[in-house]
């Protein structure tokens, strides 16, 4: 009795998550920054999912000003929706299609055109990282798709400021460290 008390007491706890930042920086003077909270128990498989994202915001900008946010606030049905994080790496899964476990669509579709009126979103894909503006896509924001987005427990990451250093490496460069 008292052992099925304590398994009722635990499942009534209320699940703990961890929570991260990031910065991405892209072509022309794109930039986006962002937030969120993944579940703990999930921070042990190999693969974070969407589903295990329980808060997620992204904050765009270009030279500075702002263009456009998106949240998992705002996710709905017509919503371009996949995310893939690998703890053990503390970064996000690039370099692949954007609707695969190797790529990435937040609020923006593979043809990077659907962030709605008004509207942000980031696309990871095999051609390339970008953001979409207001239904659009930015292709001069474009970098290359294996281009590393690292990820950082809130309150460890680079200023987003100093981040190009980050966006600037290419595979190339990263297999020569």
């Amino acid at each position: 009795m008292i052992r099925a008390a304590i398994v009722l007491t635990c499942l009534a706890l209320p699940v703990q998550a961890a929570d991260f930042e990031f910065c991405w920086i892209g072509n022309n003077g794109f930039a986006m920054s962002g937030t969120m909270s993944v579940q703990d128990q999930a921070l042990n498989r190999t693969l974070v999912t969407e589903s295990d994202v329980t808060a997620f915001t992204i904050t765009g900008t270009q030279n500075g000003g702002p263009v456009g946010k998106w949240s998992l606030q705002n996710l709905s049905a017509s919503t371009s929706w996949n995310l893939n994080f690998d703890p053990a790496a503390m970064a996000f899964v690039t370099g692949g299609f954007s609707t695969s476990n190797e790529g990435q669509q937040w609020n923006a579709s593979g043809s990077v055109n659907t962030c709605g009126e008004a509207g942000f979103g980031f696309n990871s894909g095999a051609s390339g990282q970008d953001v979409c503006i207001d239904n659009t896509w930015r292709g001069d924001s474009t970098i290359l798709a294996a281009t590393p987005l690292p990820v950082f427990p809130i309150g460890a990451g680079p200023p987003c400021s100093i981040a190009p250093l980050l966006g600037a490496l290419t595979p190339s460069t990263l297999s020569a460290t």
